[in-house]
């Protein structure tokens, strides 16, 4: 069997690669030289980007480790913030509670301090009111008291203890009760009233004097020679003397020579003469509850009358006599006014006060 024939395609292929393996090889070697070269300089550029790479290497390394303690750092200090907040957070809840608590309590003091305030008010209001009521009370007996004795001393001692009292309670409101009670003061210690009590007094001692009196036409009584003349007389050897002086004051009892202007006074007997001392002390005690009762004008009659009476049927020469009509003048000129001064205006602000306007 003979062998197969070769295929002649076949045969240029290969002649084809196996001119391609000469040139391939013929240009190998022209290029052997310039490939070693490059591959120098790829292996320094390998050995160059390695360094790179483990210095780069490094570096991240580094950076990671800073990273990673920052990261620690980081995370320390988020869990101590976390603490922080929680303890902030507990904190501020306590404070929440405390802050409540505070303001129950606040908002229960306002309301006690309120209470008080308003407790002290009232007190003030009471105290104040009490004072108004007992100066009114204390102003309006003194004004009875006043009108009873006819003297303006109770008024003047009421106001000024008023006064004082206000003075003492330093209130402001009660300024114009104070302006009040000066002016008043003023007014009564101007007044022109006259003295009551002393007044009483002289009439009391003018109807003592009445059962003194003398009255005209009432014999005259000679009074003896003391005692002491009579023994110095009869030691001087004059007792003839004071014998004729004993007979001159006989006789002159016998009969007796006056002038009466009168006719009424000189027919009184002694029994009239009573009666009539009793009518001028009746004058004097109508003229006494007169002033009692602030009726000037009936005690002015009355002692006009009984002036009259002293004039007209007692010894008007007579030191008793005499001394009665000087009291009697006396307490007629003392007879001004009876009427006392109200406290209109104090009275009027007092009234307002207790109003509380």
């Amino acid at each position: 069997m003979k062998p197969d024939a070769p295929d002649p395609q076949t045969s240029a292929e290969a002649q084809e690669h196996i001119n391609a393996g000469v040139a391939g090889a013929a240009t190998a070697s022209a290029i052997a030289p310039s490939f070693r070269a490059l591959l120098v300089a790829v292996a320094v550029v390998a050995v160059l980007a390695l360094l790179a790479a483990v210095l780069l290497w490094q570096k991240v390394i580094g950076m990671q480790e800073q990273l990673a303690s920052q990261s620690a750092l980081a995370q320390a200090q988020s869990l101590e913030a976390q603490a922080l907040s929680k303890q902030a957070l507990s904190l501020a809840q306590e404070t929440s509670v405390r802050v409540a608590v505070l303001d129950v309590r606040l908002s229960e003091v306002a309301l006690q301090r309120s209470q008080l305030d308003e407790l002290m008010q009232s007190l003030s209001r009471s105290r104040d009111e009490n004072l108004v009521v007992d100066i009114e009370a204390a102003l309006r007996l003194a004004q009875q008291q006043a009108q009873l004795t006819g003297s303006v001393e109770p008024l003047l001692a009421a106001l000024k203890s008023a006064d004082q009292r206000i003075t003492r309670a330093a209130q402001p409101r009660l300024g114009l009760l104070q302006r009040a009670i000066a002016r008043d003061i003023d007014r009564v210690k101007s007044a022109a009233v006259s003295d009551t009590p002393n007044l009483l007094v002289k009439l009391d001692e003018l109807v003592r004097q009445a059962d003194e009196l003398v009255v005209a036409n009432a014999v005259a009584v000679a009074r003896p020679a003391p005692k002491a003349t009579k023994a110095a007389t009869v030691a001087a050897g004059t007792w003839w003397q004071y014998g004729l002086e004993l007979v001159q004051i006989e006789a002159r009892q016998l009969v007796r020579v006056s002038r009466i202007n009168s006719p009424e006074a000189a027919l009184l007997s002694p029994e009239q003469a009573f009666f009539l001392r009793e009518n001028l002390k009746l004058k004097l005690l109508n003229a006494r509850m007169g002033l009692l009762a602030r009726q000037i004008q009936s005690v002015h009659a009355d002692l006009q009358d009984a002036d009259r009476l002293l004039k007209k049927y007692f010894d008007t020469n007579a030191r008793k006599t005499q001394a009665t009509l000087a009291l009697m003048q006396q307490v007629q000129s003392q007879m001004r006014t009876l009427q006392i001064p109200r406290l209109d205006d104090t009275l009027a602000v007092l009234t307002t006060a207790a109003a509380g306007r």
